[in-house]
């Protein structure tokens, strides 16, 4: 009788646990791009957990902005009643998107109340982790051709160059900057600069109130990414005023200020899924050359060990390079033909140990693609790649850090529920593999050269006539090669079914919808 009696108090007692780890998550992108739309939901199917997302028309596409008062109503009816969780981007719930940030026309007063619905959502969901998640407004606004329906869009080429050229000048210029200031001031032209301006100053207030609401209990976890910008520029003043405010505020343990943008949605679900069976990942990086921590990403203001361990808090965990749950192995450009052999060595020693490896390939950015591919068919060829828990080697630093740690996180979380879908895990890693690997390194080339030759030379925005065909070019080959990579990667599985799309009508991203089969 006693021994019932015990077990029923403790069921009562872990009852909200169980009941938050098995709850929806609902999640609000930053716009419905696959890395910021399509990974979060996987993310959740890995652990199996619902990540639940507003309909994708109240995202909006690229230069067609969000809604963020229909998602507002959604965040407070529907589905999303019933979440345990909430994840939500500032940018798309004050702005409508990550490029609607860049641009005026959002009021600071309009985006005030719209952040509100945060404090309806928590006075619904007292028991809810809520997590929310902002960008710092970069230096560039979003580029984009003086063609088609793009020409009348804020400050299309040529002047988006030249505000990105002004922005990353020192503020104020060193007088060696002064007459370089003065004749991209004049190119602007002041209207055009100072609507820039008072962009970033509303941003910037939005991101303040942002940690007020943290302040407030109504958000429980807030990290500010800063998008693209390096150690010098016009955000550099905005990030160290916001430091300020979360020191002022005291609420340096719940609010993150770091590098990056697209994988922090990824990071935040990672760290709701962690979060609701009570788990700390304890995470181990090592890096393929000696001094790898210290390289910094040309886009990012911190070295990357320092935005490395930022990321791992943001996921939930905590940094362990001793007696780690996960290793993340980060290969850094420049590393040599030695130590790459000694990396690939290392990580076949851990994953034939049973431990959780995760990889990162930093490479993207700075070193030949043709080197990155190789390092990515040397894991396929060993067999390497089916044995990771996590695959990444796309953009900058945190980006490629982010999405391996989050997919890591989820699968060991799924394991350690008991909810773990290994069908959804291959999907996954399948994913990054051909997108971070073949489309990246072979055919997004391709794409950029055949529209080069058809005297297309700006690929950031294509009209629908000059998008359809390379869409289609681009469904054909990567269709190709993600074939010939399921056999290296998962040889017991076929593709039961793949839609390969150009999500934004630009050859910056593809969209792949690829499920697995097992072989009968």
């Amino acid at each position: 009788m006693k021994v019932a009696a015990l077990f029923f108090a403790i069921m009562l007692l872990a009852a909200p646990l169980l009941g938050r780890a098995a709850a929806p998550i609902a999640f609000v992108p930053l716009d419905d791009r696959p890395v910021t739309r399509q990974l979060p939901q996987m993310l959740g199917r890995i652990a199996g957990r619902t990540v639940l997302e507003p309909p994708r028309e109240l995202l909006g596409n690229y230069l067609t902005f969000g809604e963020p008062d229909k998602i507002a109503a959604w965040l407070n009816g529907g589905p999303a009643r019933h979440a345990g969780a909430f994840v939500v981007s500032d940018d798309m719930l004050a702005y409508g998107g990550l490029v609607a940030s860049r641009v005026p026309g959002v009021t600071y007063a309009d985006a005030y109340f719209r952040l509100r619905t945060l404090r309806q959502v928590r006075a619904a969901h007292r028991g809810a982790w809520i997590g929310a998640f902002g960008t710092i407004m970069r230096l560039a606004p979003t580029g984009v051709p003086s063609l088609g329906p793009a020409a009348s869009f804020f400050a299309a080429y040529p002047l988006w160059d030249y505000l990105q050229q002004y922005a990353n000048l020192h503020d104020p210029p060193l007088p060696s900057e002064l007459a370089a200031a003065a004749k991209l001031r004049a190119e602007i032209g002041e209207p055009v600069l100072q609507a820039y301006l008072d962009t970033r100053a509303r941003n910037y207030a939005v991101d303040a109130y942002a940690i007020d609401l943290t302040q407030q209990n109504t958000i429980d976890t807030l990290v500010l990414g800063q998008d693209d910008a390096g150690p010098v520029g016009l955000h550099v003043k905005e990030v160290h005023a916001l430091q300020a405010a979360v020191q002022d505020a005291g609420v340096s343990d719940r609010v993150a200020i770091e590098p990056g943008a697209d994988e922090l949605g990824m990071a935040m679900v990672a760290q709701a899924l962690a979060r609701g069976i009570g788990w700390t990942p304890r995470i181990g990086v090592k890096y393929s050359m000696p001094d790898g921590g210290s390289y910094n990403d040309p886009l990012e203001y911190a070295p990357i060990d320092v935005a490395i361990t930022s990321l791992i808090r943001l996921c939930g965990g905590m940094r362990d390079d001793t007696t780690p749950d996960i290793t993340l192995y980060v290969r850094v450009p420049k590393t040599d033909a030695a130590h790459d052999a000694a990396l690939a060595a290392a990580i076949r020693t851990d994953a034939d140990a049973g431990k959780s490896v995760a990889f990162a390939d930093l490479t993207f950015l700075e070193d030949r693609f043709d080197r990155q591919a190789s390092f990515a068919e040397t894991l396929l060829q060993s067999g390497l790649a089916s044995k990771l828990d996590a695959y990444s080697s796309w953009n900058t630093n945190a980006n490629t850090v982010g999405t391996a740690l989050a997919e890591a996180v989820a699968a060991n979380a799924g394991r350690r529920a008991g909810t773990y879908d290994s069908l959804a895990h291959k999907e996954f890693t399948f994913n990054r593999i051909v997108d971070d690997y073949a489309f990246h390194d072979y055919v997004r080339p391709q794409l950029n050269a055949t529209l080069t030759a058809q005297g297309i030379p700006d690929h950031t925005y294509l009209l629908p006539e000059q998008a359809a065909p390379i869409a289609a070019l681009n469904r054909d080959v990567l269709w190709n090669i993600a074939s010939r990579i399921l056999t290296q990667y998962a040889p017991g599985y076929h593709i039961a079914a793949m839609n390969i799309t150009l999500p934004w009508n630009r050859t910056f991203e593809t969209e792949i919808d690829a499920s697995l089969a097992p072989n009968l």
